[in-house]
């Protein structure tokens, strides 16, 4: 704590895991809701809290953003009178940091020109969010199903929707690897609660496809308290403001959006509030859209295109966090288990799921009236399955059994191998653009590839003449 400048000096009462209570003198200035507080624990590892209450007694609660093993009590604690700030500036890309900004890659601390606090509100919306429709730029993916049912549009919010399993992590990992390598702009990978191991494995499959000098990173991992994995969030979307603000197009990866709302709903129970019918904070709305506000594209600057995996509890869709986060999205990509356990990945349910941006304004004619027809056959499919469940496919008449067997490889056909699951699958990765992914859709429903069986169809990228 040498050579920084407080303005009042505390002692800390009390240590209730991440909870800590410091009192200040009646005579010293209270630090403000959301300031940081610096202390240190017995063996000199500095503690970031952040002020979550006022308490009687010139008592303020704080929630830690590190780990308080070790404090001690009556130990001193120093009000900052500043909220937590994060180093912002071209010199993060390449580097992973925590929630407060400090560096987790082991390289040095960052230092940069600016910093900006990751707490603030949204913009207020005095502009035209988006111009006419035919404005819209489609962003292309390189998956299949995404780019054929659920087109992705610069400056649109996409959600990955999915159990435990069901591939959301894998699903985003290819989207950065394709998207940030085929179109140019910057990219933020927020790790928000999610496993420790998964962030590393990112942090390799970027650098070994060159695309680390193009990537900012932020994680606050299971591992971490609470208040950093809630807080991580925000801080995720300052680097991504930054980014915006110099004018430039900026990818934002979020995995998982849940977690944020699990770490918010651990503070307010240690903060003693009262939840919810459904055990969630009080605050579930509130605190949902504060962050979703803030991930907005602004006229004459950049725009900010975000991708959200987001866990759905016993895979129930009806889950309060699950419907406060996805009626900010533009497209909801739900993640099927059925679909998993049949081996088909990726396990995107076309008949859950949903797209804003899947209109002949921004895609075009041809490309809707393909769209609809697939899912047309999809939605027949799910009919007759049921059918021959019971009767078998032979009992069919010959138009259901034409549409049923052509709808089961067009369900084949959008299984694909991913680049990042070649270590997996040992299969090659494949990238099909939009114009293919459409003719070959177009060849199947039209009965070009009748003498296929299915099978050959599965986990390929573009079909074989």
């Amino acid at each position: 704590m040498e050579g920084k400048k407080y303005i009042s000096v505390g002692t800390v009462v009390a240590i209730q895991g991440p909870v800590v209570d410091v009192k200040f003198a009646e005579d010293q200035s209270i630090p403000r809701v959301f300031d940081v507080i610096e202390t240190k624990t017995f063996d000199g590892n500095e503690v970031i809290l952040e002020v979550a209450e006022h308490l009687p007694g010139n008592i303020t609660r704080c929630i830690s953003l590190t780990d308080t093993t070790s404090i001690q009590r009556n130990c001193p604690a120093y009000n900052t009178g500043q909220p937590v700030k994060i180093p912002v500036g071209d010199e993060l890309f390449g580097r992973i940091i925590d929630a407060v900004g400090k560096p987790l890659d082991g390289g040095p601390i960052v230092v940069t020109k600016e910093t900006d606090v990751i707490r603030k509100p949204p913009v207020k919306a005095t502009f035209r969010l988006k111009g006419p429709r035919e404005k819209f730029e489609v962003l292309e993916t390189g998956i299949k199903i995404i780019d054929l049912l659920f087109p992705q549009v610069k400056g649109g919010k996409t959600g990955v929707l999915g159990g435990a399993g069901c591939g959301k992590t894998i699903v985003i990992l290819e989207l950065i690897n394709n998207i940030v390598s085929k179109h140019s702009g910057a990219c933020v990978f927020t790790g928000v609660g999610e496993r420790i191991r998964e962030g590393n494995d990112l942090f390799y499959e970027l650098r070994d496809h060159n695309l680390l000098p193009r990537v900012m990173m932020a994680f606050g991992q299971m591992n971490e308290s609470p208040g950093a994995r809630a807080d991580v969030i925000r801080t995720g979307i300052t680097m991504a403001e930054y980014i915006q603000n110099k004018n430039k197009d900026v990818l934002l990866f979020m995995d998982n959006v849940f977690r944020f709302v699990q770490g918010g709903q651990e503070v307010s129970t240690l903060l003693g509030r009262v939840p919810s019918e459904t055990g969630y904070q009080p605050t579930l709305a509130s605190e949902v859209s504060e962050f979703q506000e803030r991930i907005r594209s602004i006229e004459g600057a950049g725009s900010v295109t975000a991708f959200e995996a987001v866990y759905v509890p016993a895979d129930d869709m009806t889950d309060p966090a699950v419907v406060a986060i996805f009626s900010y999205l533009d497209s909801v990509m739900a993640l099927s288990r059925d679909m998993v356990q049949r081996g088909l990945y990726p396990a995107v349910d076309p008949l859950l799921s949903s797209s804003s941006s899947l209109d002949t304004a921004i895609v075009g004619r041809r490309h809707f009236k393909i769209a609809q027809d697939v899912l047309f056959m999809f939605t027949k499919y799910a009919e007759l399955k049921k059918i021959v469940a019971v009767i078998g496919v032979e009992e069919l008449s010959s138009q259901d059994r034409l549409v049923y067997e052509r709808a089961q490889k067009l369900q084949n056909y959008m299984t694909q191998p991913f680049t990042v699951g070649e270590v997996f699958t040992g299969i090659k990765g494949a990238y099909l653009t939009v114009e293919e992914t459409l003719n070959d859709c177009e060849d199947i429903m039209s009965g070009k590839h009748d003498k296929k069986s299915a099978r050959d169809l599965y986990m390929i990228g573009k079909v074989p003449e």
